[in-house]
Formats: C-alpha cells, sequence, structure tokens
C-alpha cells in the first residue's frame, strides 16, 4: 500500500479523533461562557463542526463500502462550512464596530 492510499484510509478517523477534543472544549466554552461574552460566532463555528462530521462520517462509509455516494457531496459540504465561517467573519466584524 502506498503511502498515499494509508494516508486516505486513516486521515477521516484522525480528524474525528480531533474533532472529540474540539467537541469537548466547545462544552467547556459554552458552559463557562458569562454573559458579556460574544458567542453568536461561535455557534455558527459550532455547526460547521457538526457539518464537518456528518462529512467525516460519509466519507468513512463511503471508504469502507457502505455507502455509494456520489463526492460532489463532500463540495456542498465544504461550500456550507465555507459559508458560515464567513458568516462568522461578518458577526464578529458587526459586534467589534
Amino acid at each position: 500500500m502506498m503511502l498515499g492510499e494509508a494516508l486516505t484510509l486513516a486521515a477521516p478517523f484522525y480528524n474525528l479523533a480531533l474533532v472529540v477534543v474540539m467537541l469537548f472544549l466547545f462544552s467547556k466554552m459554552f458552559t463557562t461562557a458569562t454573559k458579556k461574552t460574544f458567542l453568536k460566532p461561535w455557534y455558527a463555528i459550532f455547526a460547521a463542526v457538526i457539518i464537518f462530521i456528518m462529512e467525516e462520517v460519509i466519507t468513512i462509509l463511503r471508504a469502507a463500502g457502505l455507502i455509494d455516494i456520489t463526492l460532489y457531496i463532500n463540495g456542498f459540504f465544504e461550500l456550507i462550512i465555507i459559508s458560515l465561517f464567513i458568516y462568522t467573519l461578518l458577526l464578529q466584524k458587526e459586534h467589534v464596530s
């Protein structure tokens, strides 16, 4: 097996492991936030993380041969994630000014 193929198979699992850490950090942030904390952009980033989880699960299921979905769905997920990041930047800019 070539290095590229090995990384293609292992990377989604590593991504999901890092997402578990990120979800823990999000839960800490949401539970310890005060009234003065501006969390609206963080909710959008959290939604982007949830969409990323769905994308990685679909990638793992496709690699395992359990589902047969075209690769176009990944582009759709990426478009939503990028849109949420842009929305987050606009929210933060509006809050600062």
